[in-house]
């Protein structure tokens, strides 16, 4: 499992969401997809790095669901238009070419998805 930070488990003591029980699942899934994992607070959320480089952040805004935010980091690279991933579950929604959101309206879409997440997180930080 990779480092947990101590920021990181108190910002989720004191979280507040309907689906706080899903993101506790999901965080223990990304973190479990490889040892080189390493999360911090971005964006209000946790943010999940590989290498140095935040790779997928929770968005708990609105707070009716969650997404995980698959990115390939803060600055744009210069292979985003050509960047190619493939999903075989079908989960995730492109508003990019080389960014990706998997919706969670509820802790049922959580724990059905969680094996797949993990699949795609893993593969996803060495893309």
């Amino acid at each position: 499992m990779g480092t947990s930070a101590e920021s990181v488990d108190q910002y989720l003591t004191r979280l507040q969401h309907p689906l706080k029980a899903g993101v506790l699942v999901l965080r223990t899934t990304i973190l479990a997809a490889d040892p080189a994992i390493t999360e911090h607070i971005k964006w209000n959320a946790p943010s999940f790095c590989y290498d140095g480089e935040d790779r997928v952040t929770f968005r708990l805004q609105p707070r009716e669901r969650l997404q995980l935010v698959f990115h390939r980091g803060a600055k744009v690279r210069s292979d985003a238009a050509t960047f190619a991933f493939e999903d075989p579950s079908g989960m995730m929604t492109w508003p990019a070419p080389d960014r990706a959101v998997i919706d969670f309206p509820d802790l049922a879409s959580v724990t059905t998805r969680e094996a797949q997440v993990g699949e795609l997180v893993a593969r996803w930080v060495r893309s």
